[in-house]
């Protein structure tokens, strides 16, 4: 546990920015869990570990649907969760909540969403899909695991990892209150080749 100094430690301003305001560029936090599209939760029936976590505050916290408990790392950063899944899935959103107001030092500031075949691969080849930056925020985080490519609206993976690779106010361990993983529904037009993941898009998918 850090010392109360630590934990309380002053964030440098930036400049031409309020205190606490959100700096461009920085995903800020939405009280209420929506999404656009027709998506499902993905990661069920995942396997999932933590690089390190207090006792009573483990990995299970952040699969509870509880917002007052929460994922506390008990080790050196970057703090990794890690999903693997039984088979290739369609990954298209990262949702994750985090209350600053409650765990201040301890909110992600820097997060890094990684993808491959196993830890193996993530190891030894570019695994890094994007790095985001958040606000201090309080609520849902959504990350969007779209590429640059408009036609890359999702990421086929047998795993995914989080790195919390800093925390606000330069903090040393994380807490993470709960992590969603969403993808496209799988397509409920047979003999299709591809998948429509607009609710639009399947209604006018076939002649009636």
């Amino acid at each position: 546990m850090e010392s109360d100094g630590e934990q309380e430690a002053a964030a440098t301003p930036t400049l031409g920015a309020s205190a606490g305001a959100p700096v461009a560029g920085q995903l800020k936090g939405c009280p209420e869990l929506s999404l656009e599209g027709d998506m499902r939760e993905m990661a069920k029936t995942a396997v999932w570990s933590v690089s390190s976590s207090k006792p009573g505050n483990g990995v299970a916290s952040l699969r509870d649907d509880s917002l007052d408990t929460y994922w506390q790392s008990d080790g050196a950063q970057p703090h990794l969760v890690n999903i693997q899944f039984q088979k290739k899935v369609q990954l298209q959103h990262v949702v994750l909540y985090v209350d600053f107001k409650l765990d201040e030092s301890y909110t992600p500031n820097k997060i890094s969403i990684r993808a491959g075949d196993g830890f193996h691969n993530l190891k030894v080849t570019p695994s890094e899909i994007k790095t985001v930056e958040l606000s201090k925020s309080v609520g849902w985080v959504h990350i969007s695991l779209s590429g640059t490519d408009p036609r890359e609206t999702f990421v086929r993976t047998f795993m995914l990892q989080i790195a919390v690779l800093a925390n606000h106010l330069n903090g040393r361990d994380t807490h993470v209150r709960q992590i969603k993983i969403y993808g496209p529904r799988l397509n409920p037009v047979p003999h299709q080749p591809f998948i429509f993941i607009s609710r639009e898009c399947i209604m006018y998918s076939t002649i009636r």
